[in-house]
């Protein structure tokens, strides 16, 4: 089969997969079709998807391997001593805003709707797990170069963009704690759907406060109760899957290769399933924007509130990501961006002062 044939195959499949669980409906074969329905799955974006694919897709087909894949793990149902905290953060400021998307749209600058960066300064639509190592961070922690971005937030016309480092966790989404390993080197991934309605959006597991402010929570559109004082900003909580399927780094709709916890049958458990048996991070979005008062003008470069989601690139430093995974999450802490558990110092912390390892 010729290469333009396999990449054009990954293409559709990959609006397929993102248009089927927004009831939008299936995508039938042909150029002219898949021209067509790019818009829609992915709304807000100024181009249609093309055949343009990463570098690191070796074939075009949408399908980034594990280079080794991770291979005989079952999902773990053990019980490790019961501790409320396993978790560190990943304290990074926003970088630059860009209409690019180096996961949904690799190498095509300008197709996306506008994302604001955090961590790797570098990330555009042409980045790499290799160029992304090779730049620079905003992240406290010099060994996280990986990039974060989320669609741009506007009021009005006006980009809204966070100040100062954002929150974001990592945590054991499993109850065996203890069973969480790193993120392989160049995974990458999308949370949530621009395309989501409002009831998917409440309903998806990723769901922690919605959008927030000031005593008003749990809400799909922001909130109309803004306190317009100083110390009021508008913040949103979102979870992403943390169960890998252990055999690729990205999947054409670029999220089936993860999955969210499932509850072990008979218990009160948290375990992967077993299709994607290997315990990974569980990344949470904690991001607050300093827009408050009246909020008729507020929203997403990506659309309705609801439209929210965000991308992960992993480009951390991997002795410095083993680190902060086995003492803060495997160790049961509650870690600062340093490693460090304020309520545990005799603990210590997994970085020195300068974020770094010692």
């Amino acid at each position: 089969m010729p290469r333009r044939s396999r990449v054009l195959s990954g293409t559709l499949m990959a609006v397929a997969l993102l248009l089927t669980p927004v009831g939008v409906g299936t995508v039938a074969a042909g150029a002219d079709t898949a021209t067509a329905a790019a818009p829609a799955a992915h709304t807000g974006h100024a181009a249609s998807a093309s055949i343009a694919v990463s570098p690191e897709d070796p074939d075009g087909d949408g399908y980034i391997p594990a280079n080794p894949p991770v291979t005989g793990v079952t999902p773990s149902m053990k019980e490790p001593p019961r501790r409320y905290f396993h978790e560190f953060q990943a304290n990074c400021s926003v970088t630059h805003t860009a209409p690019d998307d180096p996961i949904v749209y690799p190498q095509q600058p300008g197709a996306s709707h506008d994302h604001t960066f955090m961590g790797n300064t570098t990330t555009d639509a042409h980045s790499t797990t290799a160029s992304l190592r090779a730049g620079t961070t905003t992240c406290l922690a010099p060994g996280d170069r990986s990039a974060y971005w989320m669609p741009t937030l506007y009021d009005g016309d006006r980009p809204v963009l966070p100040v100062g480092p954002q929150v974001i966790y990592y945590k054991s989404g499993v109850t065996d704690y203890t069973s969480v390993r790193p993120f392989p080197a160049g995974l990458r991934y999308v949370v949530g759907s621009p395309v989501q309605s409002a009831q998917q959006f409440r309903d998806h597991p990723g769901f922690v406060e919605g959008w927030e402010c000031g005593d008003s929570f749990f809400n799909v559109d922001f909130p109309a109760d803004c306190p317009e004082r100083p110390d009021v900003q508008v913040n949103i909580r979102f979870q992403a899957p943390s169960c890998w399927d252990g055999r690729h780094l990205d999947t054409p709709d670029h999220q089936s290769h993860m999955a969210y916890p499932v509850v072990n049958p008979g218990t009160n458990n948290d375990i992967c399933p077993a299709s994607h048996p290997v315990a990974l991070p569980m990344i949470e979005f904690k991001m607050a924007f300093p827009v408050n008062g009246d909020l008729s003008r507020v929203r997403l470069a990506s659309g309705a509130s609801y439209s929210f989601h965000y991308d992960f690139f992993n480009a951390w430093d991997e002795p410095t990501l083993q680190a902060l995974v086995d003492h803060c999450i495997v160790g049961g802490l509650q870690c600062n961006a340093r490693g460090y558990d304020e309520t545990h110092p005799e603990a210590g912390a997994a970085l020195n002062e300068d974020y770094e390892l010692p």
